[in-house]
């Protein structure tokens, strides 16, 4: 059986979902309901919006959700599942997968999240910056050694950690990166600097709204970001997923505990970038896109 994987923030696209609310009544119904539940047409932004407009965080957040949970509620009935992850924000879709959150408040609380996530960008100006074909013991020493503001925030796969911080901590952590041998470093095109200390009023908020919403027994377990382990206990989730907003994305970690129990078989819906970090790991796991 199956693990199912959701991708996060940076998956977004022009026209994005636009094939499967054309296919699939179940999936126009998804739509319709999720532009009620937001007071506005996110499906208009999704289908006819500008890569410049899907990028704003507040927008960019309910639409990877929407996008990657229809994929996954058209497709559900046909699959038996061992447990479920999602990168940052996906970790919100992969909780209604297993049937943690409904629907609704999935969507809730991701919106609230893109908000709050978007006050705080405004509020402390950051950045990210991808470090490729470094050891992280090197890229976390760089880290560790900036004056200002820098974390190792995303472990992505081997070989790929971003890191996030102030706009002149990164820029210079990007040429100490390049003097160390990085295959590349680079800005990533993201207004903020998520998981990080920045984000610290944005989990203020979270943390609001997640205690107001029902987290129910899931259905099967989730590998949470914040530790990279796995988790049934609905009250542990909602402290792991109120900790990642300012901690890394332990992704890299997650994936080698998935393997290492036992796991080789992953279906990732509305992206293909997951499914390739996992090829990262083990180039012999079997994915499937949807």
């Amino acid at each position: 059986m199956p693990i199912l994987l959701f991708p996060g923030q940076g998956s977004q696209s022009p026209g994005m979902g636009k094939e499967i609310y054309e296919a699939n009544q179940i999936a126009r119904e998804l739509f319709v309901q999720a532009d009620d539940i937001l007071g506005f047409s996110l499906s208009k932004v999704m289908f006819d919006g500008t890569a410049e407009e899907l990028k704003k965080t507040s927008v960019t957040q309910p639409a990877v959700f929407l996008n990657s949970i229809v994929r996954y509620i058209i497709q559900k009935d046909a699959l038996e599942l061992t447990a479920v992850a999602g990168h940052s924000l996906g970790e919100i879709t992969a909780l209604v997968a297993n049937d943690t959150l409904s629907f609704e408040d999935g969507l809730i609380l991701v919106s609230h999240r893109a908000k709050a996530m978007q006050e705080a960008c405004d509020l402390n100006k950051g950045t990210m910056a991808a470090i490729l074909g470094l050891e992280d013991n090197i890229v976390e020493e760089i880290c560790t050694h900036s004056e200002g503001t820098l974390v190792a925030a995303n472990y992505n796969c081997p070989g790929q950690l971003v890191i996030s911080g102030g706009l002149d901590e990164i820029s210079s952590a990007i040429d100490l990166a390049t003097e160390k041998g990085a295959r590349r470093a680079l800005q990533l095109k993201v207004d903020g600097a998520f998981h990080s200390p920045h984000m610290a009023p944005a989990q203020s908020q979270l943390e609001e709204v997640i205690h107001t919403l029902n987290f129910q027994q899931p259905t099967c377990p989730i590998y949470q970001n914040y530790t990279g382990q796995k988790e049934t206990d609905p009250e542990q989730i909602k402290n792991n997923l109120i900790a990642q907003l300012t901690h890394s994305v332990k992704w890299t970690q997650s994936m080698m505990n998935m393997v290492t129990d036992g796991e080789t078989e992953f279906i990732e819906f509305g992206s293909k970038v997951l499914s390739g970090f996992i090829k990262k790991v083990d180039r012999s796991l079997s994915t499937t896109q949807y």
